[in-house]
């Protein structure tokens, strides 16, 4: 563990060819979250307790299937249904802190459906290998999720 602290803020955009509430309904169900947000398939997402409402607490374990051994909780603090999520997220493992991050999602409608934009304001205690896991773990859910939801029909032109 470093006694550094190094931050980061991540942002990423995608086009996802679904209504803006198909999108937000995957990130509020825990089933479909369960499905899309694992970055490998030797990897796994547990959750112990959901509660996806302002004020809610999530309570998730995720690592290799085998070893599931970081510890995350994730708090909501501002949830507009199809439009945006804001939480903060800390991730523990064997009673150490390894990041803490301040997450905001936003539904934007778009002529293909939807205009996802998720920033991650991360700070690492664990040293910039956290911080590049945040972004790759990031980036393959996201083009999970993106693929997950392609069947849905985007929105009328009109």
């Amino acid at each position: 563990m470093t006694t550094s602290i190094q931050h980061a803020t991540l942002e990423f955009e995608n086009e996802i060819a679904a209504r803006p509430h198909a999108v937000f309904s995957a990130y509020a169900d825990v089933g479909q979250r369960i499905g899309w947000g694992t970055p490998s398939d030797t990897a796994t997402l547990i959750y112990d307790a959901a509660d996806f409402r302002e004020g809610g607490t999530d309570r998730f374990r995720c690592g290799p299937k085998d070893d599931p051994s970081i510890h995350g909780t994730t708090q909501y603090l501002a949830i507009a249904e199809d439009r945006h999520i804001v939480s903060i997220e800390t991730l523990a493992t064997t009673g150490q802190t390894l990041a803490v991050a301040l997450n905001t999602i936003m539904f934007l409608p778009a002529a293909s459906g939807t205009r996802l934009v998720v920033t991650v304001q991360v700070a690492s205690f664990a040293g910039k290998g956290m911080i590049e896991g945040y972004e790759q773990g990031h980036r393959t859910c996201l083009a999970n999720l993106a693929s997950l939801l392609s069947w849905q029909p985007a929105p009328d032109k009109t």
